[in-house]
């Protein structure tokens, strides 16, 4: 397996993206406006989102994807996903590299996000980039009605480590 090239994503990326969404998120995956919605405000001197995707150069196969917002000096990372076919090889850590990155650029002191509280795998990733567990939010993702584990990491730019996709 080669590794995926990371690059900015783009409107033809949502259906793609969408695909990728329904399959890992079946119950409360994003719909396609919220997806449109956050990228028009990823473009621009006002833009206050970034979003990557991660793509196969084999066969151009978008195999993850995150975003992140930015509002004064707190980002929020909004959606972070990688492909089954992908688990366990270090794109998950890529792309939060990168949002941490971005999150450095639109100068935030703190990075918070929300974490289903059934996903082990991802808040171990969270956890070796330093956020810690701060709440929870009951009943945030619809309509399974499942929890919400809060997580915060103050001062992004001490987080962003050297991180390679296991190949």
């Amino acid at each position: 397996m080669t590794t995926p090239v990371l690059r900015e994503m783009r409107w033809w990326d949502i259906e793609p993206v969408l695909e990728l969404e329904k399959d890992l998120f079946p119950e409360d995956a994003w719909s396609r406006g919220m997806f449109w919605s956050d990228l028009a405000h990823a473009r621009g001197p006002e833009a206050t989102r970034r979003y990557y995707v991660a793509e196969s150069p084999e066969d151009g196969r978008i195999v993850g994807y995150g975003g992140l917002a930015a509002a004064g000096d707190v980002a929020d990372v909004q959606t972070i996903a990688v492909a089954r076919d992908h688990w366990g090889t270090g794109l998950g850590a890529v792309l939060l590299t990168e949002l941490l990155r971005a999150a450095t650029a639109f100068e935030c002191a703190q990075v918070m996000l929300e974490c289903r509280v059934d996903n082990v795998r991802a808040q171990k990733l969270y956890e070796r980039f330093g956020f810690e567990a701060i709440g929870f939010r009951r009943g945030y993702y619809q309509p399974g009605n499942v929890d919400a584990l809060v997580m915060r990491l103050n001062d992004p730019s001490t987080s962003v480590q050297g991180t390679e996709i296991n190949g």
